[in-house]
């Protein structure tokens, strides 16, 4: 039995199997860009992410422990777009010499007034730049690991590219006249234009943003003059403004959405696939009755 074991073993090794102490140390900003990785690194990388399940990437404070994982890490991947606010003086303090990887790098950026809408990886579409910049920063970091990365990315990609056709296929059955969803902050545009489906938010880009008494009267007019059926919840928000502007429109609450974080395990949504596909079947089950 032993030498069964040895043999094993030493197969796994030759095959390419990498020892634990070996796998490339991985940071990502928040639960979506974590799950990336895993997805094209497999058992080449360590992974860890900062802002875990159910937390809210953009009013995030780091801990010290943060710093550590930054300054022991060979890679730390990041949305950009200003959705980590917090984190260029993570990186300072930390004293690492990470490999900053943007997982936006490439994507047409939608702009609201002044600022840039950091929630690219709500069209699938831009999930896919994420994915094909994570596969190539692991490749430039790991060589050794290029084909495995790029088998991964391939095979993850395909998954994508039928996500995104379950997804379309989805809201064309929403008709055009319910296409209208009230959610908490605006984390939806790059969803709204892929898949035709307009959102409208009481708050900005970001759940940092105040919202004035003029852009709720503004809401609660439009779902009462569009007719607008239901509104929805948002897991990272605070459910208070969008359950006060249902009582006072008759409204009803459609669900809630996935928007800037997966959940655990047991949860909806712990990976970005299971995420689209919660949203869209929420949204589908609201507005195409």
């Amino acid at each position: 039995m032993f030498r069964i074991a040895i043999v094993i073993i030493s197969l796994l090794v030759g095959a390419g199997a990498v020892r634990a102490d070996d796998r490339i140390g991985v940071v990502a900003s928040f639960s979506i860009l974590g799950d990336f990785v895993r997805n094209v690194g497999g058992d080449r990388v360590a992974v860890t992410t900062l802002v875990g399940p159910t937390g809210d990437v953009h009013i995030y404070t780091p801990s010290p422990r943060d710093a550590k994982r930054v300054a022991d890490a060979r890679l730390v991947v990041v949305n950009g777009l200003g959705l980590e606010g917090w984190l260029p003086r993570l990186v300072q303090s930390s004293g690492g010499k990470a490999t900053i990887v943007t997982a936006t790098k490439g994507v047409k950026t939608r702009k609201l007034g002044s600022e840039a809408d950091p929630h690219g990886w709500q069209s699938v579409t831009n999930a896919k730049v994420y994915v094909s910049n994570i596969r190539d920063a692991l490749v430039a970091a790991d060589p050794a690991g290029a084909a495995a990365y790029r088998a991964n990315a391939d095979a993850y990609l395909d998954k994508l590219d039928a996500l995104d056709r379950e997804v379309r296929d989805a809201a064309a059955k929403i008709p055009a006249a319910a296409r209208k969803v009230i959610s908490s902050h605006d984390a939806f545009g790059y969803f709204a234009d892929s898949y035709d489906i307009a959102f409208i938010a009481p708050q900005g880009v970001s759940t940092e943003s105040e919202v004035s008494a003029r852009d709720v009267a503004r809401i609660i007019t439009q779902i009462r003059t569009s007719k607008i059926p239901a509104v929805f919840l948002e897991n990272i928000s605070d459910p208070r403004l969008i359950q006060r502007i249902a009582a006072e429109t008759g409204a009803r609450i459609g669900g809630t959405l996935y928007s800037d974080s997966l959940t655990a395990e047991n949860g909806d949504a712990p990976t970005y696939i299971d995420m689209v596909r919660h949203n869209i079947r929420t949204l589908t089950s609201a507005l195409a009755n």
